[in-house]
């Protein structure tokens, strides 16, 4: 049944939309942190549909939630008051930290992006925009002409001028070597010298921690000294949480918070897990700026109803259970094991991240050559022994990707470093 499926798949679906593994599974159902494939094989869940099943599968709350808000009215539009979505904006204004917050609701991270970057590029009268190298905002003709990680930028050709700052990746480029002090003042005369070779950007666009590169990260404080850069010269600064938010990392709620000595950011950007697995995104912006379009717009399906009681339910059991604190406990333990089973593993260069949010570098033994087939091999190993991860990276997708639902508990993460541990000795 999978083969035929895989068949009808490849027949009227494009060529570049990927599938994960050699027989491509389909996945049937899902409860907590498990999922089954079509053929009835159990599998714990390291990845969460791309960190996007946030709590848990088949959450009773959230199903209940989406249940009852159907058996009223799905969908209206944005032309009618809507309820659920003025309370979840409400909400997420009052979470984000931006003073006099304005929240748009879209349907997907891509869409967040490609508002928060009409909305800079408007407000600055700029079409130049700063982002990072190795960076991943969507594959809208604007965030893919922003995203600097060639494997997932298909054209040159955009709306806007990007200029590409150095920072994101801490252990590669020109200052890996510096330690972390230095590494942030370098990074910083790098942005200002950039600065004084173009005219005025609109804003600065950056994941706290990348996700499709890899799980990377710049020293905790860099788009602070950045932000202090930036609001002398007016430029925003948008932080792509589309990944890092609902306190996924832990020791933060947003990972704007890990660089926040100068305050929040001008914009955030959500998506993914709010929804845990229903299809919401946003922005969130001061309110001069959420307010400088001169022209009319609505979104036919952002903030429609059933996906905001999905996205309420959603976020209260998340604070209401602590499922920050648990990514910081759960988080701990399962990067540590991670680390000392690496520590046999000459293909593993690093083992980074925070909370439930941790990458897995492999390169060729004894080189800083990215090792793809590696990263593909333990893919596989790890589904053959039940568990499901995700890879990514700029350097030719070498690092496995690890982030399951904010719950998992003790024994689960035990389970999955035995497993992972296991995959990554088979490429030895």
């Amino acid at each position: 049944m999978t083969d035929d499926l895989l068949g009808r798949h490849r027949s009227v679906l494009p060529d570049w939309l990927a599938l994960y593994y050699e027989h491509p599974i389909e996945i049937t159902h899902g409860e907590g942190r498990h999922v089954w494939d079509a053929d009835g094989n159990r599998y714990l869940d390291f990845f969460g549909g791309i960190l996007t099943t946030m709590t848990a599968h088949a959450l009773p709350e959230i199903t209940k939630a989406v249940s009852d808000q159907a058996g009223r009215i799905v969908h209206s539009s944005t032309l009618y008051l809507n309820r659920p979505m003025v309370e979840l904006a409400e909400r997420i204004a009052k979470l984000s930290g931006i003073p006099d917050a304005r929240v748009f609701f879209t349907t997907s991270g891509t869409e967040a992006n490609d508002t928060a970057l009409l909305l800079a590029t408007t407000y600055r009268r700029s079409n130049t925009v700063l982002a990072m190298r190795n960076s991943y905002h969507g594959r809208s003709f604007s965030s893919v002409g922003i995203t600097g990680n060639r494997g997932w930028s298909p054209t040159s050709l955009s709306p806007l001028q990007t200029l590409y700052v150095h920072g994101g990746v801490r252990t590669r480029g020109p200052f890996a070597a510096l330690d972390d002090y230095d590494y942030v003042a370098a990074c910083v005369d790098d942005l200002k010298d950039l600065l004084g070779h173009t005219r005025p950007p609109a804003a600065l666009i950056a994941e706290p921690i990348q996700g499709v590169g890899g799980f990377t990260s710049p020293p905790d404080g860099l788009y602070a000294a950045f932000r202090e850069v930036l609001h002398e010269r007016g430029i925003l600064w948008i932080a792509d949480e589309v990944q890092t938010g609902w306190g996924r990392t832990g020791e933060h709620f947003w990972g704007w918070q890990a660089h926040g000595r100068s305050g929040p950011p001008d914009m955030l950007t959500f998506a993914k897990g709010i929804g845990n697995g229903m299809s919401i995104g946003g922005v969130v912006a001061r309110s001069e700026i959420m307010n400088c379009l001169d022209a009319n717009s609505i979104s036919t399906f952002g903030g429609t109803q059933i996906t905001m009681a999905a996205g309420l339910a959603n976020l209260t059991y998340l604070l209401e259970h602590d499922l920050q604190g648990n990514a910081r406990r759960v988080g701990g333990l399962l990067i540590q094991r991670l680390r000392a089973a690496a520590a046999q593993v000459p293909a593993v260069r690093e083992v980074r991240g925070r909370g439930l949010m941790i990458g897995i570098e492999l390169t060729r033994p004894g080189t800083d050559r990215a090792d793809p087939e590696a990263a593909s091999a333990v893919l596989e190993a790890a589904r053959e022994g039940g568990l499901l991860i995700g890879k990514g990276g700029g350097h030719d997708t070498s690092a496995l990707r690890i982030a399951p639902p904010l719950s998992l508990n003790v024994a689960e993460a035990e389970e999955g470093a035995d497993i992972l541990e296991r995959a990554l000795r088979s490429i030895r």
